[in-house]
This record gives C-alpha cells, sequence and structure tokens, in this order.
C-alpha cells in the first residue's frame, strides 16, 4: 500500500494582498490567508485523514499556514520538517514589484513571459541585493551556489522533483499519509510531475489558495521500493463551487503577473 499525499498551498500574504512579487521574500499571512489555513484544516479534518509527516518550505506564509492547518485539523504533535527546496519560486529582479505596475513598464508580452512560461526566468538579483537569498542569515548554511536569484518554473521543478524523489516519495511507498505545505510555484512543479503534464498545460493551472489536493496511488509491491508512484485518484477537498471561485481569482490575478 501507498500512502496518500496532501498538497496545500498557503492562504494569501500580505504581499498578494498588495500585488506584488513575493518570491523569496518573507512575508506573514494576512487574516484573510489565517482563515484560509483554518478552513483548510477543518476540510482535512472533515476527510478523516491523519498525517504521519509534513513537510513545508523555510517561509513563514507556508510554516503559518501550516500551523494553523494542523490546529484545527487537531494534528499538532505531528513532525514537521522545512526545507528551503519546497520555497517559492525566486522572481529575481522582479521580486517587490507592483504587478500591474510591472506590466505597465515591461508590456503585457514580457511580463506574461516572466510570469508563466516554463524556461525564462526574470532578471537576476545581484549576491549584494536584499533580496538574494544570501543575505537572509536562515540560508546560511547553504552554499552560495545553490540559492536563486531568479528562477523559472523548469528551475523549480529541478530543486523540487529530486527532493520529493529523494525524502518524500519514499515515506508515501511505506504507507505513510504525507502533507506537503508550500507556495504556488513549487506545488505547481509537483503537480507536473505527479501527474505528467507538459509545459503548455502546467503554464494553465493555478492552485487555488488554502484548498488541499489529495493524491491517492497505485498500490506498489514491497519488493520495489524505488517504484514509480502513479497517481490512481486525485481531487481537491472541499465545496465543489467554493474551490471553483478560489481558483477563478487565482487565474484573475494571474493575468496581471504571478503569486
Amino acid at each position: 500500500m501507498t500512502g496518500i499525499l496532501v498538497l496545500l498551498r498557503h492562504g494569501q500574504s500580505t504581499w498578494n494582498a498588495q500585488n506584488l512579487f513575493t518570491g523569496w521574500h518573507d512575508v506573514p499571512l494576512t487574516p484573510k490567508g489565517e482563515q484560509e489555513a483554518k478552513a483548510a484544516g477543518e476540510t482535512l479534518l472533515r476527510a478523516g485523514i491523519v498525517f504521519d509527516l509534513v513537510f513545508t518550505s523555510m517561509q513563514i506564509r507556508a510554516i503559518e499556514t501550516n500551523r494553523i492547518a494542523l490546529s484545527a485539523l487537531g494534528q499538532n504533535k505531528v513532525e514537521i520538517l522545512q526545507d528551503w527546496h519546497l520555497n517559492e519560486r525566486h522572481y529575481g529582479a522582479l521580486q517587490g514589484l507592483n504587478k500591474k505596475a510591472t506590466t505597465a513598464k515591461y508590456g503585457a508580452e514580457q511580463t506574461n513571459i516572466w510570469r508563466r512560461s516554463y524556461d525564462t526566468a526574470p532578471p537576476p538579483v545581484e549576491i549584494s541585493s536584499p533580496e538574494h537569498p544570501a543575505q537572509d542569515s536562515k540560508y546560511r548554511d547553504i552554499p552560495v551556489n545553490n540559492l536563486p536569484a531568479s528562477e523559472c518554473l523548469k528551475d523549480v521543478v529541478t530543486r523540487v522533483v529530486p527532493y520529493f524523489e529523494a525524502n518524500i516519495a519514499p515515506e508515501l511507498r511505506n504507507n505513510k499519509n504525507i502533507l506537503i505545505t508550500a507556495h504556488g510555484n513549487s506545488l505547481r512543479a509537483l503537480v507536473m510531475y505527479l501527474e505528467k503534464l507538459n509545459p503548455q498545460q502546467i503554464s494553465e493551472f493555478n492552485i487555488p489558495t488554502g484548498v488541499p489536493r489529495r493524491y491517492e496511488f497505485s498500490n506498489t509491491s514491497n519488493n520495489h521500493s524505488d517504484a514509480a508512484l502513479v497517481v490512481k485518484n486525485v481531487e481537491y477537498l472541499g465545496d465543489p463551487s467554493e474551490i471553483a471561485k478560489a481558483t477563478q481569482a487565482v487565474a484573475d490575478q494571474s493575468k496581471g503577473a504571478s503569486h
């Protein structure tokens, strides 16, 4: 048997609310984001899922979403592992810029390329920039060459998928139920990998905030501990009409720039 995997995108952050490119910049949740996190936990409680292990990024908005959701779920004592490989995509020189202003300055076509193309990253920041992870003490133990100065989705896939295969997939194969609380692009990278989507398909895929996405996998033999995880069923949990509204909200936001 394999375990259940749930992906949860963090709730609305303060920079989401201000329509700014956020990336690796660390910002807290808004009250709305906190409510989204609580609602996610309540949804998981109704679904009856008991988690054996939880993974988050190293960013406050994901950590807080995870904490609030687990509290609502009544599973505060589950082991939590934080790792930078699950961080949001780094938006380079766009971080901190207003999305509409960026579109006005560079044009909708160029902004959309930076925002949604699979393999074109925004201009990078210098290592001396406050927006470079090397300037953040929480990443001081990570070699500078491993830290991004800018990323496209292809770069995010390159760091997320190996981490998933090395640290999370074995737990799933061992029948452990796993929650991953992370970000729009790090989760899109996983969705692309798990559901075998191509670059065009993933460019049009939007993940709503605070809505759990559950994966069930086909059985794998105990003799094949490294067998591929084959998705048997995948669905968002919660009220379908509310999920549709939340997904559309992300899609509408994405027309100006990413999140």
